[in-house]
C-alpha cells in the first residue's frame, strides 16, 4: 500500500470520526429516559437526528459504535413470579385462546411483580391495554392485597376512552379471583378471563411488559416507597408516549391507543 493510500485512510479515519461525535451526546439524551433501550429501538430514535445532521449510519454500524465506545446494553436476570394460584375462590375460563384484540380496550391484561427499595420488597400491579401495550392503570404498595390491586383496574376504567365490549385476562392468582376484584369486573361490564394451567405464555404480554419496567426503567434503587411511587409514574410515563415497540410497527403505545383506524399488529 503506498503511503499515499495510507494518508487517504487514515484522513478518512479522522474525518468519520469528527462526523460521529455528536452521536454519543445523541446517544446518552435518549438513555436518560430509556436507560436500557436496546440496539433497533435506539436506531429508529436516533434515525431523524441522523438525517438532520447529514450522518449516514446503519443499524449494524450504531450498534459497533455503541461496542466501541462501551454504550450496549447487558441483559438482566429474570425475577421472580409472584402467583398464588392454590386458593378456593373460582377461576375463569380462558376466553383468549385463538383469540386476537384488534381494537384498543377490547382485551385488559393484568400482573403483579415486585420491586425493592431501601425499606424492602414493594408489589406492583399493572393492567395493560392487550392491543396498544399501553399502561392503563398501575398501583404500588406494600402488599399484594386484593384492595390493593384492584386500584390499577380502577385507574385503567376511568381511563377507557372507548366504549366497546371488552376481556379482563390475568392468570389464577387470588387477588384476580376474590370478590372485591371480580365485583369490579362485573360491575363494569367486563368479561373475566384466566389462565387454565402454569402455561406461563397464557399472560405473557402482561409479565412481558412488567419485564420491559423492571429491566429498562426501574434501574435506581430507591430509599422508601414514596420515592419508587414517583419513579414508577414517569418510568410509566415514558413507556407509554415515548418507548417503541416492533409488534406496533415501531410506534408507542400511546399512538397506536389514540389512532382512530385499526393497525395490523406484528406477531
Amino acid at each position: 500500500m503506498s503511503r499515499q493510500s495510507v494518508y487517504q485512510r487514515e484522513k478518512r479515519a479522522v474525518n468519520r470520526q469528527l462526523e460521529l461525535k455528536p452521536m454519543k451526546q445523541m446517544v446518552l439524551d435518549i438513555r436518560r429516559y430509556m436507560p436500557r433501550v436496546g440496539t433497533r429501538k435506539l436506531y429508529f430514535l436516533l434515525k431523524p437526528k441522523l438525517q438532520e445532521q447529514g450522518i449516514k449510519l446503519g443499524r449494524d454500524a450504531l450498534f459497533n459504535y455503541l461496542r466501541d465506545e462501551q454504550l450496549l446494553v447487558r441483559p438482566k436476570r429474570s425475577f421472580t413470579k409472584t402467583t398464588n394460584s392454590k386458593h378456593w375462590m373460582k377461576k375463569h375460563p380462558n376466553l383468549l385462546k385463538n383469540y386476537k384484540p384488534c381494537n384498543p380496550e377490547g382485551v385488559l391484561v393484568s400482573d403483579i411483580t415486585y420491586i425493592q427499595s431501601d425499606e424492602g420488597v414493594h408489589y406492583l400491579s399493572l393492567v395493560t391495554d392487550a392491543f396498544s401495550r399501553k399502561i392503563m392503570g398501575y398501583e404500588l404498595s406494600n402488599e399484594m392485597k386484593a384492595t390493593d390491586v384492584v386500584k390499577a383496574l380502577d385507574m385503567a376504567i376511568k381511563g377507557r376512552q372507548y366504549h366497546r365490549s371488552c376481556i379482563h385476562h390475568s392468570d389464577r392468582g387470588l387477588q384476580y379471583c376474590s370478590g372485591v376484584y371480580q365485583d369490579k369486573l362485573k360491575s363494569s361490564g367486563i368479561s373475566p378471563s384466566m389462565t387454565d394451567g402454569y402455561d406461563c405464555y397464557q399472560n405473557a404480554l402482561a409479565e412481558r411488559v412488567n419485564g420491559i419496567l423492571k429491566q429498562e426503567f426501574l434501574l435506581d434503587k430507591c430509599k422508601n416507597l414514596g420515592e419508587l411511587k414517583q419513579l414508577v409514574k414517569e418510568s410509566i410515563s415514558t413507556y407509554n408516549n415515548m418507548r417503541p415497540h416492533l409488534s406496533l410497527r415501531m410506534k408507542t403505545p400511546n399512538e397506536v391507543h389514540e389512532k382512530s383506524q385499526q393497525l395490523t399488529l406484528l406477531t
